[in-house]
């Protein structure tokens, strides 16, 4: 398992490999701990966040955006060229390559889960079938609570 998280404590970002996958959470700058061992899986699929605890993840695929930018991008600049060029044909093939390339990437990659309260990425675990895509409500909840929790902070 791999853990990408922002530290509750100093706020950095901090990549851990937990080694057996129940082993303590360790902010690498600050020293931080969270050790809840096997309470935040079921049945050898994570159910819990790691870092926050929180039962509410999501799943989505384990690709990088700046590849996913990388790939619109020269997509829309080759099929540019060949418009330009008046082959419309080339221009729609360089498009529909584009796009084939894409499905077969999004059918490889692996996914990883989510948390929708502090937005740590969980990568290379067992996942249950009860952890569904992104949910834009639930999402939209945890923001809030969020911001209403930084202006309580910011009023004392």
């Amino acid at each position: 398992m791999q853990i990408i998280f922002q530290c509750p404590r100093c706020e950095g970002r901090t990549v851990c490999h937990p080694l057996p996958d129940d082993a303590p959470i360790e902010c690498s700058h600050c020293n931080w701990q969270r050790n809840t061992g096997m309470t935040d899986f079921d049945h050898d699929c994570l159910g819990r966040c790691r870092i926050c605890g929180c039962s509410d993840l999501w799943r989505q695929k384990d690709f990088p955006p700046a590849l996913g930018l990388l790939f619109a991008g020269a997509a829309i600049v080759l099929s540019s060229l060949a418009w330009y060029r008046h082959c419309p044909v080339q221009a729609i093939g360089i498009l529909m390559a584009f796009a084939l390339a894409d499905l077969v990437l999004y059918i490889v990659m692996s996914d990883m889960l989510v948390c929708y309260r502090c937005r740590a990425r969980h990568r290379k675990t067992e996942m249950g079938g009860e952890h569904l895509t992104f949910n834009l409500e639930l999402s939209e909840r945890y923001l809030r609570l969020k911001q209403g929790q930084k202006s309580d902070s910011a009023s004392r």
